[in-house]
């Protein structure tokens, strides 16, 4: 394994644990939209599950050849939050196509990196670039959802509030 596949699993190893960890909270912590419009922890959670399978076919059609891959639209291709009645399942969805995803990794050369594919929405992208997209895109979700579940505690900290001014919605929206 190259150093950069190397890398991306580990990072991905342990998200796992961090988002089996957040399933694992009372579904109304994991329900809860930090603002209109933004996701839950659940809703970031499925957006993991959903795309995992992307990332798969992704990295495959470029390292067979494949011209294009089409993009994902998460608000018409998502799974949809309310569907779902154990987070669990969700996890359990995303840990089988992450091993997957894993064994991918494996194979992928240091030449390889720079084979590209076109992708729908995006245009050209290389398989090193997609590589460096999926552990930042899983990480990046991850602080989402936690983001939303710190909403629940940040507006009663009190004296202590200023501290979470980076992820306190209620104060960036002015309420």
């Amino acid at each position: 394994m190259i150093d950069l596949t190397r890398d991306a699993a580990a990072i991905l190893r342990t998200d796992l644990d961090r988002w089996r960890s957040i399933a694992t909270l009372p579904r109304h912590l994991l329900d809860r939209q930090p603002a209109p419009g933004e996701w839950s922890a659940l809703e970031c959670l499925i957006h993991a599950a959903d795309t995992e399978v992307l990332f798969g076919q992704r990295m495959q059609a470029i390292l067979d050849g494949a011209e294009t891959f089409p993009a994902f639209d998460p608000d018409r291709e998502s799974t949809p939050a309310d569907s779902v009645t154990d987070t669990a399942d969700v996890v359990a969805r995303l840990a089988r196509q992450r091993t997957i995803n894993e064994g991918i990794l494996e194979i992928i050369t240091e030449a390889d990196l720079d084979k590209g594919s076109r992708h729908g929405q995006l245009g050209p992208v290389t398989l090193g670039q997609l590589v460096n997209e999926y552990p930042a895109h899983d990480l990046m979700h991850i602080v989402q959802a936690e983001r939303a579940i710190m909403q629940t505690h940040i507006p009663q900290t009190g004296p202590w509030r200023f501290y979470f001014a980076d992820h306190d919605v209620d104060a960036a929206i002015g309420t």
